[in-house]
């Protein structure tokens, strides 16, 4: 019955107040190491795998058709890898496999946890605006992300392996896809958004410690981008055989 349970068993929907993701690159065939099979990192020239973090300010969480008076409001720092997935069909597809979910609220991390594999745990986390942009902290998680005022020309973050914003969107989030795999079943979740327009940031901070302890020998702050006030709802999840 948990196994069912943790497999999305009913669409979700919610509304992003904020979400704010940086991209890091790192080298292709360490963040394979980091993947279960069937799962291979989405790469960029063959060289570069990438790992995310998200922090998303979300508001009404719940089961898709629920009045939104009874959903959850809460804070969410989640540490993706960026995959692809060849299905038994040879349908090729593109998402996101979590290593890691923290959020500010004790229920939101209990029932995540009984209905995904998304691994959360309790934690602090702060946000706060200050001069056009947004600070995030938190002892426990070890991240301190700041980022400084819109502006109308953004730089690429130095060492960015991308050559514009156009090639950094390709890998800015979210994907279509969300895969958790458990022994030789994966299971898909599909996200549903609109008005999805997110704009560059200006990282002036990013230390984030849960990817920085990862084994990797680089990892690059890649890109970073911010949207505001968006609706956005998974459908529910299904599952599939893989076999090695």
């Amino acid at each position: 019955m948990l196994s069912w349970l943790k497999t999305h068993p009913f669409a979700v929907e919610a509304f992003f107040e904020r979400s704010l993701v940086l991209t890091f690159a790192a080298p292709a065939a360490e963040v394979q190491a980091l993947l279960p099979a069937p799962l291979v990192p989405d790469t960029w020239q063959n060289e570069w795998g990438f790992l995310a973090v998200a922090l998303v300010q979300t508001r009404h969480l719940r089961p898709q058709g629920f009045p939104a008076l009874l959903g959850q409001d809460f804070t969410l720092v989640g540490y993706r890898a960026f995959v692809r997935y060849v299905t038994p069909a040879a349908k090729r597809l593109r998402g996101l496999y979590i290593l890691r979910s923290e959020t500010d609220r004790r229920r939101m991390a209990l029932l995540g946890n009984v209905f995904t594999h998304y691994g959360y745990v309790t934690t602090d986390i702060n946000l706060t605006d200050a001069n056009g942009g947004l600070t995030a902290t938190s002892r426990q998680g070890d991240f301190q992300i700041q980022t400084t005022a819109p502006a109308p020309n953004v730089a690429l973050p130095v060492g960015s392996p991308f050559a514009s914003w156009a090639e950094a969107r390709r890998f800015a989030g979210p994907l279509p896809f969300t895969f958790s795999v458990e022994g030789e079943r994966i299971i898909i979740i599909e996200g549903v958004r609109e008005h999805w327009q997110p704009t560059p940031a200006a990282v002036a901070q990013a230390h984030v410690g849960f990817l920085q302890k990862l084994p990797l020998s680089q990892l690059v702050l890649a890109n970073a981008f911010e949207l505001r006030d968006v609706p956005y709802h998974w459908k529910k999840g299904r599952t599939e055989r893989w076999h090695p």
